[in-house]
């Protein structure tokens, strides 16, 4: 069946509106983000957590820290749209914490690798 040049643009147009409809929202992702950190806030009081970290092990610069001093890491940020599973989440100490901001592993390793080149 061929279709008229005026049934085509009806189609066109209930179809981007229909996009536009299903598309998430900003208010959508910024809810998403705070479920994401409750969550990692409800971890951050199990036993599980307290287990990673007993031994106060850095998960970036494996240096040894009080299990007090070290931090919750999202390894892929939330920024980037990592999630608060515990897959995801690693101790790390301030420092690295800080530095390593909402870089993903591979962009952290770059970095990393960047300053070893400099110091030989």
């Amino acid at each position: 069946m061929i279709m008229s040049y005026k049934d085509r643009n009806l189609n066109r147009k209930r179809e981007r509106r229909e996009g536009i409809k299903q598309q998430p929202s900003f208010f959508d992702a910024e809810s998403d983000l705070v479920k994401e950190k409750q969550k990692a806030r409800d971890l951050r009081n199990t036993p599980w957590w307290r287990a990673r970290i007993a031994d106060g092990l850095c998960y970036y610069c494996g240096m040894v820290f009080k299990p007090a001093e070290l931090t919750m890491d999202h390894k892929i940020p939330l920024a980037r749209g990592g999630k608060s599973e515990k897959i995801n989440l690693v101790p790390a100490c301030k420092e690295c914490n800080n530095k390593k901001k909402y870089l993903l592993p591979l962009e952290w390793d770059e970095y990393l690798n960047n300053i070893r080149e400099k110091k030989v």
